[in-house]
């Protein structure tokens, strides 16, 4: 049975999280702070998790950040905050979809599915999958590793999977809603600006200086290219 972590610090949100979850197959715990919920996030095996950004403690944003560097799992924050900003902040310390409350308990359990399901394609692989050799930089695409000159960095799930497809294609334009539809997938209520966010954060590891990449290249006005 599938697992979802909840941290939220309503309990009355929580558990209609959690009853709609069950309902629909998942087990599931809940953190009502961020403290409890980093305990969790780092000891126990999740397939996603749930984060409020308003808890007590450590906050959503934080916690997202705190959590990103040990687990891979997709995370959906689930908030009031509704502002561009809040969004691309969450996007930025690593969350994969962003729900704002009041939400339909259906729409969030959709979302769930479709998340799960789709970690799952791009990490459960039978096939053998070549490693990618680019100048100083290395994929490994069987252990989801990436190493530049010999240095690990550490990606979260969607880095890697933005990484990996640009690197494979290379010297080949994508605009930013193709890469959203490949990464996140069609069926996504995520924020295109996501795109954007995770660039540079790849950028940000892989780049002797971001400001002038030597790999992902922007085609101003059209989208991304990886240069080879």
């Amino acid at each position: 049975m599938q697992k979802v972590l909840i941290i939220e610090d309503e309990q009355s949100i929580a558990e209609l999280e959690r009853d709609y979850l069950e309902v629909n197959g998942f087990s599931s715990d809940i953190a009502m702070s961020g403290e409890e919920g980093l305990r969790k996030a780092l000891a126990e095996s999740y397939d996603l998790i749930l984060l409020d950004l308003m808890l007590p403690g450590i906050d959503g944003f934080e916690l997202c950040r705190k959590i990103r560097i040990s687990v891979d799992i997709p995370i959906l924050m689930v908030t009031a905050r509704k502002e561009d900003i809040d969004k691309i902040r969450g996007f930025d310390r690593g969350a994969d979809d962003y729900v704002v409350k009041p939400f339909n308990p259906n729409e969030l359990v959709a979302r769930v599915k479709a998340h799960i399901a789709r970690y799952n394609r791009l990490t459960n692989r039978e096939n053998k999958q070549e490693d990618i050799q680019i100048k100083d930089l290395f994929i490994d695409r069987n252990s989801r590793r990436v190493l530049v000159n010999e240095e690990e960095k550490l990606f979260t799930a969607k880095e890697f999977d933005l990484l990996t497809f640009l690197a494979m294609n290379p010297n080949q334009v994508f605009s930013k809603d193709h890469l959203f539809e490949r990464i996140w997938g069609i069926d996504s209520m995520g924020e295109i600006s996501t795109v954007t966010v995770h660039i540079r954060k790849i950028r940000e590891k892989i780049e002797a200086d971001p400001s002038k990449p030597e790999y992902i290249e922007t085609i101003w006005g059209v989208g991304y290219r990886f240069k080879k």
